[in-house]
């Protein structure tokens, strides 16, 4: 029973862990902030999914990137169309709620919404998004 308890009170305990060393020592704790992918189909719906999440303080920082062509499956047919990109800049723990709030607007049936972690980057860029995300 002590052992099970242990391991699924690891994630906790490690992330306490992680976020105590990282305030004593002031090291950035790879992976506490992610970069989003989510694709438009024109740059209008584009700005106003940004401007949404940003309003929402769900992220610090939205890139939104000019046309890129995309080829994909749907519903079993070949689809080529055009599409707009927004990289957005987050708090990792704030992915799930990103991703909920943006198919709740998202005109897509099945949007794309993937994110991956931040592992490295510039140290005063990283304060800065975690300064201008509110926690939890």
């Amino acid at each position: 029973e002590v052992l099970t308890l242990l391991v699924l009170m690891y994630p906790l305990l490690r992330g306490v862990a992680l976020r105590l060393h990282s305030a004593v020592t002031g090291s950035y704790v790879p992976g506490t902030h992610s970069i989003a992918f989510v694709t438009c189909l024109n740059e209008q719906i584009a700005r106003d999914i940004a401007r949404a999440i940003m309003d929402k303080r769900l992220a610090a920082y939205v890139n939104i990137l000019p046309k890129s062509s995309a080829l994909y499956f749907w519903k079993g047919e070949l689809e080529e169309s055009t599409e707009i990109l927004l990289l957005v800049k987050t708090r990792t723990s704030k992915i799930g709620e990103l991703s909920n709030y943006v198919r709740s607007i998202h005109p897509f049936e099945i949007p794309e919404i993937i994110s991956l972690p931040i592992d490295q980057g510039n140290p005063g860029y990283l304060k800065w998004i975690e300064e201008n995300v509110p926690r939890d």
